[in-house]
């Protein structure tokens, strides 16, 4: 069926949608339907209430918004003073749950710098009380939800993530999609529609009190410098319900692009779909925008969503390489964050015994190469070693200050008097010096290591002969 087709369908009524065409397996694979929901749900969704604040899954629940931490919300209670506050008053809490008068406080509004470096992203923090319930809701609603979401969305699900989604985009360029429909969604999580949104959790959730519980959850509002702003529209980033609304919301998206037979990798509001020419690209952005405006009321990035070669792209962190069996490769944006994120911890240790700054980048560095231990292009391991190891470097040749301090502080690591005040009284700036083979020979690798710097290289050679 062409993409004009699939847009005149979007258009319709579903129940007039499946009448009008009579095909089976189309109809099968719509499962999201009013009616086929209605045939499928269990009897207990009409009462989920009950097994929310069931006692077991209430103490999984404490014990997840515990090990997650978190700043406090708008009441300022911290997680770790949650369980006193229900110990004195969930009877309480309780009954506003069961008789439906249970108020969420609003969110607080904090912004972080975006991963690009470019503009903040708006996080809200719900207060303690208000995750422990959300994350109640949501041990119920996942078992409910999850599996019958697509095999093709990766984000906040249980057993997927990131490297099952990486791997899946590299196999579609492997099998000869050699161009990529990459979409972004403008403000995803701030536009999300009310209406649309809980139309799509109805279709499974029967219990009203739940319905009722989410919609409140989304209206609460933001506090923003003390004043509170009603919600109309967006789930805020920051509450454990959120990825689930997003995935439910945007399974819709999902089935579409299944029936239409599109190979694709959805990644919460991150979606890659892989064709075989450029005009394919270009027909299946237009028609997959305007779905997205017709049936689920989101918008299209256009500065950022592009049809290109995937080699021009980042997914998850990684790129591929242009070659006929391409490979994973650490995008360039990813390298310069984590670089960006090195210079922070480097500039603050320049007071500090170079040991202690070390131990400041371990954890960092342990992470950022077992998320990128997919990447089957080594080089950028390496080269970031050096830089690191220079950046350490220029440190020291900044804490040694005065010419004769670092004539000193080179003798003492071994090297020759003469060429040590030599190297001293070069006239250069520290990063020149720190790159310079009088620093190279005084502060080997071997001695960093010694004080704990973990090699990126073979960190990565490590991890991936464990695979």
């Amino acid at each position: 069926m062409g993409e004009r087709d699939a847009d005149r369908r979007a258009e319709k009524p579903e129940d007039c949608r499946r009448v009008a065409d009579g095909i089976r397996e189309s109809t099968d694979r719509e499962r999201q339907t009013p009616a086929a929901a209605e045939e499928t749900i269990p009897t207990e969704a009409t009462m989920l209430l009950e097994e929310v604040l069931r006692r077991e899954n209430l103490l999984d629940a404490h014990g997840r918004v515990l090990s997650n931490g978190g700043a406090p919300g708008i009441d300022g209670m911290t997680v770790e003073a949650l369980w006193p506050y229900l110990q004195q008053n969930w009877t309480r809490i309780r009954e506003e749950l069961m008789s439906g008068t249970y108020k969420p406080s609003p969110v607080r509004r904090v912004e972080i710098p975006k991963p690009n470096g470019k503009g903040m992203r708006p996080l809200g923090i719900p207060t303690a009380l208000d995750r422990f319930i959300q994350q109640a809701i949501l041990q119920v609603l996942t078992p409910l939800f999850d599996p019958r979401f697509s095999e093709h969305s990766y984000g906040f699900r249980p057993g997927r993530g990131c490297h099952d989604a990486v791997k899946a985009a590299q196999s579609y360029v492997e099998a000869g999609c050699r161009y990529v429909v990459d979409i972004d969604l403008e403000k995803f999580f701030d536009r999300v529609n009310h209406d649309v949104l809980m139309s799509r959790v109805a279709r499974r959730v029967k219990d009203k009190r739940i319905l009722r519980l989410i919609r409140q959850f989304l209206t609460a509002g933001v506090m923003t410098g003390g004043i509170v702003q009603a919600s109309q529209e967006g789930t805020p980033q920051g509450g454990p319900l959120s990825p689930l609304l997003s995935n439910i919301l945007l399974d819709d998206l999902d089935k579409e692009l299944e029936r239409r037979g599109h190979r694709f990798c959805r990644y919460a509001d991150d979606c890659n779909i892989y064709v075989k020419s450029e005009k394919a690209g270009e027909r299946v952005m237009a028609s997959i925008t305007r779905y997205l405006a017709k049936r689920l009321k989101l918008t299209v990035n256009r500065d950022k969503s592009a049809v290109a070669r995937p080699s021009k792209r980042t997914f998850l962190g990684y790129t591929l390489t242009a070659h006929k069996k391409p490979l994973l490769k650490v995008a360039d944006r990813s390298r310069e964050r984590l670089k960006n994120r090195v210079r922070e911890i480097m500039k603050a240790g320049r007071g500090k015994a170079l040991v202690e700054t070390i131990a400041t980048l371990t954890p960092l560095l342990r992470g950022w190469v077992a998320y990128f231990k997919l990447s089957q292009v080594r080089g950028v391991f390496e080269e970031l070693d050096q830089w690191i190891r220079r950046k350490l470097r220029c440190i020291l040749w900044r804490q040694w200050k005065r010419p004769m301090t670092r004539a000193k502080k080179l003798i003492e690591q071994g090297i020759d008097r003469a060429r040590a005040y030599l190297s001293a009284n070069n006239g250069r700036g520290p990063w020149w010096s720190a790159g310079a083979p009088h620093m190279n020979a005084a502060i080997p690798t071997r001695s960093l290591t010694q004080q704990g710097l973990v090699s990126l290289i073979q960190e990565h050679r490590r991890l991936t002969s464990l695979a």
